[in-house]
């Protein structure tokens, strides 16, 4: 069973988290599975938004921990850097998607899928999604430091300084990280309906439209912070491990 299903829905893209068995934990193959499905969602002139979703009980719990050994030749500090900015190189392609996004959220929304749900343009979430970035509880630091960009200074230290896991959907819509709670049963619907009406727009008005949303960011520091942030990330994630 693939861990990354692609659904075509007439003009929407479909892609779908699908390793429930560990709570879509994001792990090196499905890293690979979402970068091949961004590919072909954008390379298919037919396809005007893509909908963002996971199998079974979650979301996804976030990017899984296990990065495997290295390769003949590489330190474990090295493959550890490497695998950390492949992380950050595919939250990012959400981000730079030239095609509308949506995020349907359910169960649990923890880490660095979380970024993912956050860079995304929409994101719909179930009344029984619990948000939360734990990171520093297991000495770990934040992969994309994307949540001061989308939710300001004061939500961002309680989330990421804090480590709580347990953010509930409606503090999350109070944030700003979401926009909008739906009944769990409803959450498909809504989200698919989303996801009709940024496809039903005329498609570069909506894709320069998104362009000039995200380059008023990016004139203020984003890319340059963020990458400056993941140099961090790697020191902390590298701490005490042989060369």
């Amino acid at each position: 069973m693939t861990t990354i299903e692609y659904i075509s829905h007439e003009s929407i893209a479909e892609i779908r988290l699908n390793r429930p068995q560990k709570l879509n934990a994001i792990d090196s193959a499905m890293l690979d599975g979402l970068a091949d499905a961004l590919d072909r969602a954008e390379a298919d002139g037919d396809v005007r938004a893509i909908l963002l979703s996971g199998e079974g009980r979650a979301f996804s719990a976030g990017f899984d921990l296990d990065i495997g050994k290295p390769a003949a030749g590489v330190s474990q500090i090295e493959h550890t850097k490497r695998e950390l900015q492949r992380d950050y190189d595919l939250i990012l392609r959400f981000w730079d998607c030239p095609k509308p996004t949506v995020a349907a959220v359910h169960g649990y929304c923890l880490g660095s899928s979380m970024e993912i749900s956050a860079v995304c343009d929409v994101t719909i979430s179930s009344d029984d999604c619990l948000f939360g970035a734990p990171e520093v509880r297991f000495g770990s630091g934040i992969v994309c430091m994307i949540l001061p960009w989308i939710i300001g200074l004061k939500n961002a230290n309680e989330l990421l300084l804090g480590g709580d896991a347990k953010i509930d959907a409606s503090r999350a819509a109070a944030m700003g990280l979401i926009n909008r709670v739906v009944p769990a049963g409803d959450l498909t619907t809504n989200a698919m309906a989303m996801a009709r009406q940024l496809a039903e727009n005329d498609a570069t008005a909506v894709q320069l439209t998104k362009q000039a949303i995200h380059r008023s960011l990016e004139i203020a520091g984003l890319r340059e912070a963020l990458a400056q942030a993941l140099e961090i990330d790697k020191q902390i994630e590298t701490r005490g491990r042989s060369a």
